[in-house]
């Protein structure tokens, strides 16, 4: 079930369902094994228009609505979340984090090639002792004349060893959130290493990286923002995230009822299809919800921005919501499977592990909680 799209949104949807069937599923497993993902899968992203969806045509964008994206994020979670997670970084949190803040410079030096894929963006905000709590990074940056030397640590950075910039916030002032400021830094700087993270649970195509910054100079001109105004960038940034992330949740339940509903249908236990037993009905019903539910919140921030209205909030519902629910659905669908769930077969188990991930990044689930709560009661429990 779904409500109505309008042309131009049905014919984006299944574009990308077209792309993920033939360009993403039937390589997902051997991603998945080998931990890498073919890399000619961005410029193919960037020729499809997924890299550069609601930017402006004048910076090579795809002028689309929020729901178009979420249509992309849905579909691209149903195939394989790895690739999900390119656009939704790349684009989602750095490149609209510099059409928001940037300059007319630095909107005209990154953006066309972040939106062909010539080039890739990662978001530097999680520190080894800093991941929910990032009001309060470690990483400094100093000034040097008309320049910053940024030193510091960042960890579980999605494009991190592929990416030509990396959108890094550093302290700059005192404690706090208000100390904090970002930069667009070329991964190419003297003192810039990134060092790539194996043995993931899921996602593991994706590269994932630790970044380390020894007095990377960075001129002032690629500073995004006002000084210490890099926590609202952040923060801002992460709105629009958790509805990607959202989306993404939804394909990836999506994609464990189409499989298990495939499955059910033709294995046969008992002297019947599977799919003729109560129990597993009763599975595949609760997840059916689960993706009608979890689509119409994520629609609805994407309704909001579009409207130009306030998303923290509502985001934080959706992302919750459908970060659970997928996690649901993957353990749902792989009870249908049975043991032959447990191989990689069949794709539910990586859908399994790739959901699991969602609860965590981008704001736990505990976190999303007390977002919540605070608006419920306008009392902090953080």
């Amino acid at each position: 079930m779904t409500l109505a799209l309008t042309e131009e949104q049905e014919l984006l949807r299944s574009t990308a369902a077209d792309f993920v069937d033939r360009e993403v599923v039937p390589h997902r497993a051997r991603w998945d094994r080998d931990e890498l993902v073919d890399r000619a899968i961005v410029p193919r992203l960037g020729e499809l228009g997924f890299l550069g969806m609601t930017l402006p045509e004048e910076y090579g964008g795809t002028p689309v609505d929020h729901r178009s994206y979420c249509l992309l994020m849905e579909e691209l979670g149903r195939g394989d979340s790895a690739i999900r997670g390119i656009v939704s970084v790349s684009l989602g949190l750095v490149g609209k984090s510099i059409h928001a803040y940037g300059t007319d410079e630095q909107r005209k030096q990154w953006l066309p090639g972040i939106a062909s894929g010539e080039l890739l963006a990662c978001f530097g905000l999680t520190e080894p002792g800093t991941g929910s709590d990032a009001g309060n990074l470690a990483a400094r940056a100093r000034r040097d004349g008309g320049d910053w030397l940024v030193s510091g640590e960042k960890v579980f950075i999605t494009n991190g060893t592929w990416a030509d910039v990396a959108l890094v916030f550093a302290r700059t002032g005192g404690d706090g959130p208000r100390g904090v400021t970002a930069f667009l830094v070329p991964t190419d700087a003297p003192g810039f290493e990134a060092r790539e993270i194996k043995g993931k649970l899921g996602l593991r195509g994706q590269a994932t990286a630790s970044l380390h910054l020894d007095e990377v100079r960075v001129p002032d001109a690629l500073r995004l923002g006002e000084e210490g105004g890099g926590f609202r960038v952040a923060m801002s940034a992460l709105d629009k995230g958790r509805m990607s992330i959202a989306a993404g949740c939804v394909g990836i339940a999506r994609g464990c009822l189409e499989v298990a509903t495939e499955y059910a249908t033709q294995r046969v236990q008992f002297g019947k299809p599977v799919a003729g037993h109560q129990l597993v009905q009763e599975l595949l019903a609760d997840t059916a919800v689960d993706v009608d539910a979890g689509r119409m919140l994520t629609w609805l921030v994407a309704d909001l921005l579009d409207r130009g209205e306030k998303v923290a909030l509502p985001a934080s519902k959706a992302k919750l919501f459908a970060s659970e629910a997928a996690v649901r659905a993957a353990n749902n669908c792989l009870q249908v499977f049975g043991g032959y769930g447990y191989v990689d077969e069949y794709p539910i188990g990586k859908y399994l592990r790739d959901a699991r991930v969602m609860t965590l990044y981008e704001g736990t689930s505990q976190i999303q909680k007390l977002i919540i709560g605070r608006a419920l009661t306008g009392i902090s429990a953080f």
